[in-house]
């Protein structure tokens, strides 16, 4: 299968790049960025010298390439919404890494991103990729919108405990909450690529991140706040609210969240345990651990780790993911999302084992 990505030269592209060159069923024919253009791939990353033999393109060039079946859109929020009516009548397939078609309703763009949606024809068709819950409406989509990271390890951690699987239910799932919806807070840690390549806020920069653990946009500011919402309101069948408080720690990659919520009825930690694992049985990328994960666990891979307590003293229930956030958290959940909209095997160009130490 052809595919091309436009934005391929920033964090997520190129973890794209790395991924693809491995694929045993995709030929990247493309790739842009304005930055490099001319340049050989394995010039901007040397780890792909002798894997990618491809010259970055400008995105005014990729007009010229005949309908390519799956696009990657790795660009900046805003860019999406404009690109994708052209790329769509084309007869191309999207997956767009922004948030730009992560939502149904359009008002949340102003208010969250600052933005007027410029598709908003295009949002109701847009599937959110998240192939642990829409794998078989992903598989017919023709524009995914891939999801954020914060959001991935946020949402695969609680969802298990706010429903359960029922293949007959018109969406696999029906509500049934070990947890009172209402009191989910999460805490979230991240690395610093998180915030893309080309960031260039002060406190990215090394001297500022390293041996420093800093909270920010707290009190639902963030902007992965709606996205978590919705996906388990969808969940649990009626609107729920979150408390999101992300953190930027001194490391590169990993994204470790620590969810808590006062449970409904007293359940033992290995009942929990088992429901989770119920809940992902037969996944590929989801492992539920007897202990707690790391985000040293996941490094590299498109893994998604939980562990979970109980506290019998205040009836609480902590569940745990890791995830490495330009893999599981963005780029490999992309290529996961493009094998189902092709019927390539799930885990095809994704076997990859995590790094250790």
């Amino acid at each position: 299968m052809d595919v091309a990505i436009i934005g391929a030269s920033g964090y997520g592209g190129g973890e794209l790049l790395r991924l693809l060159a491995m694929h045993p069923h995709a030929r990247l024919v493309a790739a842009t960025s304005n930055t490099y253009a001319g340049h050989k791939a394995s010039e901007v990353f040397p780890g792909l010298s002798h894997r990618l033999d491809l010259e970055f393109i400008p995105e005014d060039g990729v007009n010229a390439l005949a309908a390519v079946p799956i696009v990657f859109l790795a660009r900046d929020n805003g860019y999406a919404m404009h690109a994708a009516p052209k790329l769509l009548e084309r007869g191309c397939r999207i997956i767009d890494l922004s948030a730009d078609f992560r939502f149904r309703d359009p008002q949340i763009y102003p208010q969250w991103y600052r933005l007027e949606h410029t598709a908003p024809h295009l949002l109701p068709e847009a599937v959110y990729g998240i192939p642990e819950i829409h794998r078989s409406a992903i598989r017919s989509a023709r524009l995914v919108g891939n999801p954020g990271c914060y959001a991935t390890a946020s949402i695969l951690a609680l969802a298990p405990l706010l429903a359960r699987r029922a293949p007959d239910a018109p969406h696999g799932f029906v509500p049934d909450p070990v947890i009172d919806p209402a009191t989910v807070i999460i805490d979230a840690k991240s690395g610093v690529s998180g915030a893309g390549r080309a960031k260039p806020a002060l406190e990215y920069r090394f001297a500022e991140a390293n041996e420093a653990v800093s909270a920010y946009k707290i009190a639902g500011t963030h902007r992965h706040t709606p996205e978590i919402e919705a996906q388990l309101s969808h969940l649990v069948g009626r609107a729920m609210t979150v408390s999101f408080t992300p953190h930027l720690i001194p490391m590169t990659r990993g994204i470790l969240a620590t969810c808590y919520a006062n449970l409904t009825a007293p359940i033992s930690e290995q009942d929990l345990r088992e429901r989770i694992r119920a809940f992902y049985a037969g996944e590929p990328f989801v492992v539920v651990m007897d202990g707690l994960p790391s985000t040293k666990h996941a490094l590299g891979s498109n893994l998604c780790l939980i562990g979970v307590g109980v506290d019998r003293r205040t009836q609480r229930v902590t569940v745990v993911s890791a995830l490495d956030n330009l893999v599981k958290g963005m780029a490999g959940q992309a290529v996961q999302n493009m094998n189902l909209m092709c019927g390539f095997e799930e885990d095809a160009g994704l076997r990859l084992p995590g790094m250790w130490p």
